[in-house]
Parts: structure tokens; sequence; C-alpha cells
């Protein structure tokens, strides 16, 4: 069987930040460290960190008095900060860089005085920290069938604003459907999405070509992963979404001579190893990797822990 490895692949950026300022803040303090709401969207880094003295807690009401706390990379609430703050909590937060950029882009358009228009997906956890980040009524719409049913004049000066994670070619077309339906509309080009989602899923496009079946390794509640395994549907691939290689059913192979391989941007590369091993004892497997974009962003950490970085042991 022939597995191809997309490229990229995993972790992003904003993923590795917020997963090293965790790391970061345990070696700096005694544990525990509390974490309000998974640090990312997948079970197996949330449980490593776990294992390593990170309390994941989903309300600040759960966290002690002067207990140092983390805000996970989806964002949060103004409210939040602001509770934090009143209780004298000492925050890190690991808000990724790009949905920070949507929260400015969403303010600078309220200021406007724009109604703002929130493409993403209801209850989770970016949406939910961005509409608490935007001082002005906002109006979420998921499918092109909300933005008709917005209830606003067509003349109404809108602007919009969009989750990181969501699938390239949808967004297009809300975006399209929202210049159909109102005279007057600003926003960010759509090249602004965040570009780990979009360098992932034109792998992913790349890699359906050539594949009989396409495996994307990401938790069920990570959206981003949850599109990868929607655009290799979408192309006509027989397509899956799992947890590790403990989620592989040996039937879904049967006839199959060429697997393609990703994993979401909160998948790290110890669950794609062992996908492969799962897949090695279904029979014989030759890897390869399919070219693609080779990513170096890199984004800063926090100030505090910048200069720790650079003196503790670990930071090689």
């Amino acid at each position: 069987m022939q597995v191809i490895l997309a490229q990229p692949r995993g972790f992003c950026a904003g993923v590795v930040r917020a997963i090293e300022i965790v790391e970061r803040a345990l070696e700096l303090e005694q544990a525990p460290v509390y974490v309000r709401h998974e640090i990312v969207h997948n079970r197996h880094v949330v449980d490593k960190l776990r294992r390593k003295g990170a309390v994941f807690v989903e309300d600040l009401s759960e966290v002690p008095a002067g207990a140092r706390t983390v805000f996970s990379a989806h964002g949060v609430a103004r409210s939040v900060q602001e509770e934090a703050a009143a209780r004298g909590l000492p925050v890190l937060d690991a808000t990724c860089p790009l949905v920070t950029k949507v929260h400015v882009q969403g303010r600078r358009y309220a200021r406007m005085g724009r109604t703002v228009i929130l493409i993403g997906h209801e209850g989770h956890a970016e949406v939910i920290g961005t509409m608490g980040q935007i001082d002005a009524p906002i109006h979420l719409v998921s499918t092109i069938e909300d933005v008709a049913a917005l209830d606003l004049p067509s003349d109404t000066p809108i602007a919009y604003v969009t989750q990181t994670t969501l699938s390239v070619d949808d967004t297009r077309g809300l975006i399209a459907a929202l210049g159909a339906r109102f005279s007057d509309v600003l926003g960010p080009d759509v090249s602004d999405i965040c570009y780990a989602t979009q360098n992932r899923q034109t792998a992913v496009r790349d890699l359906c070509r050539v594949a009989d079946l396409l495996l994307v390794v990401g938790a069920s509640n990570s959206s981003n992963s949850n599109r990868l395994r929607e655009i290799g549907v979408e192309m006509g691939v027989p397509s899956f979404l799992v947890a590790d290689g403990d989620s592989i059913d040996s039937a879904w192979f049967d006839g199959i001579e060429t697997v393609g391989l990703t994993a979401g941007a909160s998948a790290p590369d110890e669950l794609v190893d062992h996908v492969i091993a799962a897949l090695r004892q279904i029979g014989p497997v030759a890897i390869s990797t399919l070219d693609g974009v080779e990513e170096n962003m890199q984004f800063s950490l926090p100030p505090g822990l910048k200069a720790a970085a650079h003196t503790s042991p670990s930071a090689a």
C-alpha cells in the first residue's frame, strides 16, 4: 500500500506557540497551571500537558485565587479577561495572533459604524471569543441561507470577519452571498484567512487527486480537521477522521492501493506516526511525501516567557 503524506500537515505556528506557553509556565512555576478551555482541540495534547501538571477548566470560577492562568489558542471574550483582572489572576494569553487579528478587525469595523457579520460555526470556542471581543451587535452566519435570512435592509453598511479555521471555498461563497445581498460591504480578502488553514486545505486537494482514500488525523471537535475530511468527501474520495491509529478500521482498505494521510493543525506528528504503524499492521506500506508548501512561520512568546525560553534547559 502506498501512503502519501500531505505537505504541510499537523501543527501550525499558533498551536506550537500555545503549547509552548503552557510548557514554559509549568517549567517556571510549581504546578498546577490552570488553562481555560482545551489549549488546542486535541485530546492527546491536552492529556500530555495534564500529566505535566496543567489543569483544564471551562470557567474561571474553577481557578483558585492567585493561580497562574492560561487562555487557550482560540481566544476568549473580553468578559473573561475582565473577570481574570478583577480577581487578580496572573494570565498568560495563548490566543493565536491570527485570531487576535480577527478581533482587531472586528472592533475597527464596529467603530466605523458598520454592522458586523461573523462567518463561523455557532458554539465554537473561537467564535464565542470573537463575539465577546467586539463591542457591538454581531450577526453570525454559517450558510448562504443564514445570509439570506439576515433581518437587515439591503443598504445596511456591513463588514464581515471570519473564523480562522473555516474552509476557504465555503468562506468565499459566503462572502459572495453577502456581496449579492448588501450594497455596501467591507471585509478582509479571503487570503487573510489563516495561512495554515489555506495551506492544509490546498495540500488535501492535491492529495485527493492521487489517493484512493484519505485519512485525516485530528480530534472530532477540531474544526479545521473536520473541514479537511469534508474536502476529501467533496472531491469524491472516501475520507475518514481518525484520532490515532486505534481508530483505523482495516475494512476501509479493501481494494485500496494509495492512501493520502494528513493531520489537522492541532494534531502532533506522533499521532501520524501512530496511524502509519497501524497501517503497517494491515500490510506492507511504502511512504512518500507530496510536494507542498514548507511553512516557517513562528509567533513570539509573551514577554515574560520569552526571557525564560533563552535560559530554560529545554529551550533547545
